[in-house]
């Protein structure tokens, strides 16, 4: 996965390449934990990039329940759904994880658990199944992700529409500002956050695989320094954002708190999925 799709980043034209950074020393694998937060808010309406970690595992939870109903669904007709590509947490542009990139790279994050061990189908299965079993297979899929979506998608949506308003913020925009020059100290000349990630894709795609991981976690423990002065903006705008949007949406936050997590375990006692989340 390239740099910019996991920050969810639209990326410029890559510029000229630049020499490599030095290797950084070696980290841990990323971890994962079971610990819910204190306040459902906080995993649906992140304002930070440690409380993304929750959100991540919220979209990944999702995400289990509807493949785990569909191959539910398919096993019962003694077929096998296409293999599907594996899922990954993803992390967001808006809201940089900086001390989980600082400590793992760009790139690197926890890896999510098989949602469904054993085989896909019964003993009977021979073939994959009939184009019509698999549609009727990922609706029911697509259901049983929507039910638990449903609850939070709507207000989720508002908020990070919300969010995007920071980019003309008079005051992220001048912090925005010092990032060239500080990536520039790191040997990496981009004119912007967009162009570095361009740089850091072009780098992940022509570095030899030997030495692909230190040269992604210098380049995310580069961004993680520089980005630094951008959040201590950032985050303290988006928490006053937040406060603001839960008293303008009162009645969905008071719904959300009473009913998420309750849904979340059922979902997950009916059909095996643990819900985890990325954590450093």
């Amino acid at each position: 996965m390239t740099a910019a799709a996991l920050f969810a980043a639209a990326c410029s034209a890559a510029p000229a390449p630049q020499p490599d950074p030095p290797a950084a020393a070696h980290v841990s694998a990323a971890r994962l934990s079971a610990a819910l937060p204190d306040d459902p808010v906080r995993m649906v309406l992140p304002a930070t990039g440690a409380e993304t970690r929750w959100t991540q595992g919220l979209d990944v939870f999702v995400r289990q329940q509807a493949r785990t109903a569909a191959k539910r669904c398919a096993r019962a007709q003694g077929a096998a759904l296409p293999e599907q590509a594996p899922l990954t947490f993803i992390r967001y542009y808006e809201l940089p994880d900086l001390a989980f990139v600082a400590r793992h790279g760009l790139s690197g994050t926890a890896e999510v658990p098989d949602a469904t061990p054993g085989p896909a189908t019964d003993a009977s299965a021979t073939a994959t199944a009939a184009p019509a079993v698999v549609r009727r297979c990922l609706a029911e899929g697509t259901a049983a992700a929507a039910e638990l979506r449903d609850r939070f998608a709507a207000l989720q949506g508002q908020w990070f529409d919300t969010l995007v308003s920071l980019r003309r913020d008079p005051s992220v925009v001048r912090a925005l500002r010092t990032l060239p020059g500080c990536l520039a100290g790191h040997g990496i000349r981009v004119r912007d956050e967009n162009g570095f990630f361009a740089l850091a894709d072009t780098r992940e795609q022509t570095t030899a695989p030997d030495r692909l991981p230190a040269v992604e976690r210098a380049l995310g423990s580069a961004y993680a320094t520089c980005m630094r002065p951008v959040e201590a903006v950032r985050e303290p705008a988006r928490l006053r954002l937040r406060a603001r949007f839960l008293t303008d949406h009162a009645t969905e936050v008071r719904t959300l708190r009473a009913t998420l997590v309750p849904s979340l375990h059922r979902a997950e006692e009916k059909n095996g999925v643990r819900l985890v989340f990325p954590a450093p």
